[in-house]
């Protein structure tokens, strides 16, 4: 099959909209990328026409989408180009969708914090006070995050899960760990 993929960098438009449905999750948000041009004559950077792509996403991608991507949020979307047609109130309507295979922060932009997420536990990628509306913990059963030696292992036993065998702390850890106990 000849898909055509494309590799777009931009931001989050709109909300990720988010359904279960009977052959798993989908989730779908508008996503604006707006080229930037050095104008010589100037000595400034210039925005071109935004462009605006509807991003769908399914199954697992589509539940970490939600509990990840929030509006404004600058982001690389990797996916199947998709153009339609559609006629809508006597006028022909041209439509862009991309159909992700991965989505994830531009960190040229700034910085994040990757937590995975083990099967069947789908109350890991809530969002922040998500789990308070819906009454459940916010760190459920058998939680592996960011502090959990299990997943980040004991840097200085070369026998645990990411251990060297040299000793390190990194700032990451401590800021992980940070994250990790804000409400």
């Amino acid at each position: 099959m000849n898909d055509t993929l494309v590799t777009l960098v931009g931001n989050a438009a709109t909300g990720v909209e988010f359904r279960e449905t009977a052959t798993g999750g989908m989730a779908r948000f508008r996503f604006a990328v707006t080229p930037r041009r050095w104008d010589r004559e100037k000595q400034l950077w210039s925005d071109g026409h935004t462009s605006f792509f509807t991003v769908w996403a399914w199954r697992t991608l589509a539940l970490n989408l939600s509990g990840s991507v929030s509006v404004g949020e600058p982001l690389v979307v990797h996916g199947r180009l998709k153009v339609r047609e559609e006629e809508r109130e006597g006028q022909r309507r041209t439509f862009v969708d991309i159909e992700a295979v991965a989505v994830g922060h531009d960190l040229t932009r700034g910085t994040s914090a990757f937590r995975r997420v083990l099967r069947g536990e789908p109350a890991l990628t809530a969002r922040a006070g998500s789990a308070e509306r819906s009454g459940a913990s916010a760190r459920p059963e058998g939680f592996t995050g960011p502090d959990d030696p299990e997943v980040l292992g004991d840097p200085g036993d070369p026998g645990k899960p990411n251990g060297s065998g040299a000793k390190r702390s990194t700032d990451r850890q401590k800021a992980a760990k940070e994250l990790a106990s804000v409400p």
